[in-house]
């Protein structure tokens, strides 16, 4: 019997895998274990009452296994490991922290509206101490030459991390990390990540409210706390200014009059 898990459907399109990074780390292990499951798409923004049933906090993701909806993407990976042992993903306990670090510096960066501030910096650093393991170590993996738990963790986090930072900063990994820009075309070689990513533009998408910038093609939108949700009906007598997006339908915004951010 086939598993079932409820992952993010993707921004503006509710039939489409989303963008959550935490979710296709389930997908990942799912995929590389070869166990069968069912995908239910979750639109965050208006969640379903059953899910809610499952998921009081409205978190994905959730993963039914014997008769019970499980959370947390650590609790759900641990489980597939244990019931599901081959092919094994354990990862070697000296190597399970490595990169763990990544994510929380790349979203400061992210969300940074100070170049003067050190989390560039930071975000460097947590690179270069990765650089320094995937050059000491053999790989092309963070234990060796098979794929692991940590690798299931890094990836989607550090394709948020091309996408998003390429996208609102125009900043990409530093040429001179040769290794992690290695490692990088490992992750999303596989198989079981081209299965499971979503596309560039629901991870624009989806990171676009929490840095307070939308940008649609060339148009670079700063919101401001006039901004309506996607789709709404400005109210009445209020001036908008009317933005059409690629991937979802008319978005209105009403006037700036102060910009936000660089």
């Amino acid at each position: 019997m086939a598993l079932e898990v409820c992952v993010k459907a993707a921004v503006g399109a509710p039939d489409v895998l989303g963008d959550c990074p935490f979710s296709q780390r389930v997908l990942l292990t799912l995929e590389e274990k070869s166990v069968p499951h069912k995908i239910h798409l979750i639109n965050i923004s208006d969640k379903p009452k059953w899910f809610l049933n499952i998921s009081p906090q409205g978190k994905v993701p959730v993963l039914k296994i014997d008769d019970k909806w499980v959370s947390d993407s650590d609790v759900i990976v641990g489980i597939l490991e244990e019931k599901y042992p081959e092919p094994s993903l354990k990862t070697p306990p000296q190597f399970a922290s490595v990169g763990s670090n990544i994510f929380g510096t790349f979203v400061t960066f992210l969300k940074s509206k100070d170049s003067n501030d050190v989390s560039e910096k930071a975000l460097l650093n947590e690179l270069e101490a990765l650089e320094n393991h995937l050059k000491t170590h053999d790989g092309p993996f963070i234990a060796g030459e098979r794929v692991s738990a940590v690798d299931l963790s890094l990836a989607p986090k550090l394709y948020h991390l091309e996408v998003a930072l390429g996208h609102f900063k125009s900043w990409s990994v530093p040429g001179s990390l040769s290794h992690v820009h290695n490692y990088m075309k490992a992750l999303f070689s596989l198989d079981s990540f081209e299965k499971t990513k979503t596309e560039e533009k629901y991870v624009i998408a989806g990171w676009a409210p929490k840095t307070n910038r939308l940008r649609y093609s060339s148009t670079l939108v700063y919101l401001t706390s006039g901004y309506s949700s996607e789709a709404s009906t400005p109210k009445e007598g209020s001036i908008v200014k009317e933005v059409r997006s690629p991937f979802t339908s008319t978005v209105w915004i009403k006037p700036i009059t102060k910009s936000i951010g660089g």
